[in-house]
């Protein structure tokens, strides 16, 4: 019993010592925040605005995507960079309503215990939380599973919200890119 607790304390004092969370990051203001919207605006939206939809997938019970809320998504230079680069949107994979998007209607799937429009995202790989790219060039749904600081999202947006996803390879980008987010 004792080696149990021991492991216990172990694990728990490693989780919470390794953990990368920064608690005390909080936006300044309302306009600090993402300005989500649903998958039908965005779809209505995409026929004027000629961006990339960022997808926020998440789950009600998954604490690294309230910790990716908190941390990441009211960093004031990731949320202005998102509104004045993406179509945002916010999608809780676990959702039983229909989903529609571009004229296909999405259900929940009770094998996988999410709706399908999550699972075509990931590619069946589904993790949470993600962040699902879909390019503005019409092309597969790029996943980024897991949570990401916001000097690790940084090259990820800027990569697709500059334009350069399907011209230039990731690796080519990464070597030109230095980071400025903290």
């Amino acid at each position: 019993m004792q080696k149990v607790t021991l492991i216990s304390l172990f694990m728990f004092s490693w989780l919470f010592a390794s953990s990368p969370v920064d608690f005390a990051i909080a936006p300044t203001s309302v306009k600090d925040h993402v300005k989500w919207v649903s998958l039908k605006e965005a779809e209505l939206m995409l026929q004027k605005e000629n961006k990339p939809v960022l997808i926020d997938l998440y789950t009600d019970w998954c604490g690294w995507c309230k910790v990716m809320d908190k941390q990441t998504y009211s960093h004031a230079q990731v949320v202005q960079y998102i509104n004045e680069h993406f179509i945002p949107v916010k999608l809780d994979a676990e959702t039983k309503d229909v989903v529609n998007w571009k004229g296909k209607a999405y259900k929940y799937d009770q094998k996988y215990r999410v709706n399908s429009y999550a699972v075509y995202l990931t590619g069946g790989q589904l993790s949470f939380p993600t962040t699902i790219f879909l390019p503005g060039d019409g092309s597969d749904p790029q996943p980024v599973p897991g949570f990401l600081e916001p000097k690790d999202i940084e090259v990820i947006l800027k990569y697709f919200g500059e334009g350069h996803y399907g011209k230039t390879a990731f690796p080519d980008f990464l070597k030109n890119f230095s980071t400025s987010w903290k």
